[in-house]
């Protein structure tokens, strides 16, 4: 910009010293104007008035000469400021795809609308990796300034899905406003990818059914969740603060979390009762999700916990991590 700047300055030095110099040889301000645009412009009109003397000529001579190198400075820098700025866009782009490449286990949002961006925010305070799949340039030029890994796109298209990476996903999340979008994008990514967690949305509760036998793992009806909260607020106030105090990381220190078990932890083979998780650590063990995907809630003292499993946590943030350093050391 500085030299594109420098270039019209110096275009209009040379229209000045141009007027000044017909001006002195006894030419109107209107006619020196023109004959200097003519000759700085090269458009090769002929002259306005003849030149007659020397100095006329040599004065035009060095008008063309200066006009036309302070014009081809400027176009040079105008023309550089729109390379490089293409350059830039596209090497960045290049650069956020080959990053979006080296992913795994990472999640797909599809739709970037208003429950899109929200899970998005949510992902990124929790440190998920994740890339949006939407088709509005708009809206991706404001998810690249948000530095979120963006793929521009119909989420319905297998190519556009594998861009993002759905081969080497472990969650898509499916928060289209159409159901109909849902149910498709569903289906195409059910198809790509067989062991794929989907999270789907659904406006009505009658889609529900066709997510499902699509391929979706769960079904989440935004406006039915938004009316059994409001209820939830009326008739039972105090549950519903204490499943704010559990969800809402930012704002608590008690933190559900769900960690799984492996054969070289501590807790591997022992029953509830036995690892005395409460006493030790003040954890609370709020479920067990069996390997074959079966959830026990509550859990008794003498469910085992074995490897394979997933153990559902409830507790203060300093004691989840005393409860990880004390069983979960490999």
């Amino acid at each position: 910009m500085r030299r594109i700047v420098l270039g019209f300055a110096a275009i209009q030095l040379v229209i000045m010293y141009g007027v000044a110099g017909y001006r002195w040889i006894g030419w109107s301000v209107a006619d020196a104007f023109f004959q200097v645009i003519i000759l700085i412009s090269g458009v090769g009109l002929g002259e306005v008035r003849p030149l007659i003397g020397p100095f006329a000529r040599a004065h035009t001579i060095v008008v063309i000469a200066l006009g036309i190198s302070s014009v081809a400075f400027t176009l040079a820098a105008f023309i550089q400021s729109l390379t490089e700025s293409e350059l830039l866009v596209y090497f960045g782009r290049q650069r956020k795809m080959r990053q979006i490449e080296s992913l795994t286990g990472h999640t797909i949002v599809a739709g970037y609308g208003r429950v899109g961006s929200l899970v998005c925010e949510e992902l990124a305070a929790a440190d998920q990796p994740f890339v949006v799949v939407d088709q509005s340039h708009e809206r991706a030029e404001e998810i690249e300034t948000r530095n979120f890994f963006c793929v521009t796109g119909d989420a319905t298209e297998e190519k556009v899905l594998l861009d993002a990476g759905i081969d080497r996903a472990r969650v898509l999340i499916s928060a289209m406003p159409n159901d109909a979008e849902n149910v498709f994008i569903t289906l195409t990514a059910r198809q790509l990818s067989p062991g794929l967690l989907i999270i789907a949305r659904a406006e009505q509760p009658s889609t529900l059914k066709k997510l499902k036998h699509a391929g979706a793992d769960h079904v989440v009806l935004p406006a039915a969740i938004g009316a059994h909260r409001i209820v939830s607020l009326v008739t039972n106030p105090a549950a519903v603060q204490f499943a704010e105090l559990v969800t809402q990381r930012a704002s608590l220190a008690i933190e559900m979390d769900e960690l799984p078990i492996l054969a070289t932890h501590a807790l591997a083979g022992r029953s509830v009762r036995d690892a005395d998780i409460k006493r030790r650590t003040g954890v609370i063990v709020v479920a067990i999700k069996r390997a074959d995907g079966q959830l026990v809630f509550p859990p008794s003292g003498d469910e085992i916990l074995a490897p394979g499993d997933s153990v559902v946590f409830l507790g203060r943030r300093d004691n989840l991590e005393q409860f990880r350093a004390q069983f979960l050391k490999s």
